[in-house]
């Protein structure tokens, strides 16, 4: 993840063997942003083999913080491309956002 200020923050999936505790990637480096202070997440780039998007989780979670960031997914399955990007509210149209 990429802040407005510049930082970088990353993530890894910790699976479980009871799927609904897994965490994604995705929060685990918007979790450590919020940890420390970061707030104004601009871009997160998605990295795997297959389809690189977020879950529907992951995109609900980024989405309460920045809907309008951008995605860079990139496909490990085809080093010589580059990652598409896209904006979040294309993966997840009216997302659901409490106002404040």
């Amino acid at each position: 993840m990429l802040t407005a200020a510049g930082d970088i923050f990353v993530g890894c999936n910790v699976e479980n063997a009871s799927y609904g505790l897994t965490i994604c990637a995705e929060r685990g480096a918007m979790c450590a942003a919020i940890a420390a202070g970061q707030r104004d997440i601009v871009v997160t780039c998605i990295s795997l083999t297959g389809q690189p998007v977020p879950c529907g989780t992951c995109r609900q979670f980024l989405y309460e913080f920045n809907p309008d960031m951008t995605l860079l997914l990139d496909n490990l399955d085809q080093p010589d491309e580059p990652p598409e990007a896209i904006r979040l509210t294309h993966l997840l149209p009216r997302g659901f956002r409490l106002e404040t």
